[in-house]
This record gives C-alpha cells, structure tokens and sequence, in this order.
C-alpha cells in the first residue's frame, strides 16, 4: 500500500554532484522521520542522514560537510544533496521513512534503492 520511491542516482566523476529525492505514495498520514541509508558491496547497510518532522538531523561523519538532507514542501518528500562526491560514495542508497520523530532511525518502510557511482 505504502511505496517510496527514489529517484536522481546515476554516475558522476569525483568531485560531482547529485540530488536524490524520495516520495511516498498510497498514504493518508505524514511520516514524521525520513532519511536515507546506504549499502556499498561488501558492507553493511549505514544510515547517512536522517530528518524529522520538527527538524531535527543527523549526518554520517563521513558525509558531514559534503552533504544536506532536507524536507520537500510536498507531504512525505525527503531530498538528498550530495556534493563533493567521492568513490567510497558509491553504493546504493536507500530512502527511510518512520512514524517515531527519530534522527536514528530505522522507520518502517523503504525505497527500492537508487545506484549512486563516482568513478572517472
């Protein structure tokens, strides 16, 4: 009944930039947390920023400075500013939305996943 759906992954060379949006459809309620993770091959599933309803963030250590989560004017939207890409940023990334108002997540449902890779 309830999907997220990412969108704005694709390749980029170091350095690059990219705009990850997530929107949720086949809901009559607002999710009170979204965010995002990432898995890369060979590693664990990270969280790499999180935001409430109230406006509350959290940002990986090691994305701080280079990235920027942030709610759409439209209900249940979440984007995701990545600059300064770098390889170990390639992964697949994943939108995250929840009832609790967390920045730790894990909420409930999940996005189908969007390939991010920077390479040259």
């Amino acid at each position: 009944q309830v999907q997220l759906v990412e969108s704005g992954g694709g390749l980029v060379q170091p350095g690059g930039s990219l705009r990850l949006s997530c929107a949720a459809s086949g809901i009559i309620f607002s999710f009170n947390a979204m965010g995002w993770y990432r898995q890369a091959p060979g590693k664990q599933r990270e969280l790499v920023a999180a935001i409430t309803s109230g406006g509350s963030i959290n940002y990986a250590d090691s994305v701080k400075g280079r990235f920027t989560i942030s709610r759409g004017n439209a209900r249940n939207t979440v984007y995701l500013q990545m600059n300064s890409l770098q390889p170990e940023d390639t992964a697949v990334y994943y939108c995250n939305a929840g009832i609790i108002p967390s920045v730790t997540m894990v909420g409930a449902y999940w996005g189908q996943g969007t390939q991010v890779t920077v390479s040259s």
